[in-house]
């Protein structure tokens, strides 16, 4: 009798191997598993939503990016245009006057050769 005491001790105690975890140990894993899972989802739904609204807002900022070029644009070819127009006004007013005194020497030195004669 002894003997199978000992030998049902040995048995139950599984001669050192690890006993699987309870039922319980299983339920709890398994619901903090769930739980993990859960909270991964909604990373990843905010993570998206986030992402999302990134994407919106650097296709304005693109937007406004390209309006501000196209105005920059414009005020440049409007400078361009306002630079001409005033070397016009200015050089305009000169090629006639040096046309006039052009003509001028043309004609005074007609006259001094004509007083030389």
């Amino acid at each position: 009798m002894v003997i199978s005491i000992g030998f049902g001790v040995l048995l139950t105690a599984g001669c050192g191997q690890n006993e699987p975890p309870s039922v319980r140990q299983c339920r709890a894993i398994a619901a903090e598993n769930i739980q993990l899972q859960r909270e991964l989802d909604s990373s990843k739904a905010r993570f998206e939503n986030l992402k999302e609204q990134y994407d919106k807002e650097l296709e304005k900022q693109q937007e406004l990016l390209d309006e501000c070029k196209g105005e920059r644009d414009q005020w440049k070819a409007k400078s361009r245009q306002n630079v001409r127009d005033q070397a016009e006004s200015l050089v305009d007013p000169l090629m006639r006057e040096i046309t006039r005194l052009r003509e001028e020497n043309r004609k005074l030195a007609a006259q001094l050769q004509e007083l030389k004669k």
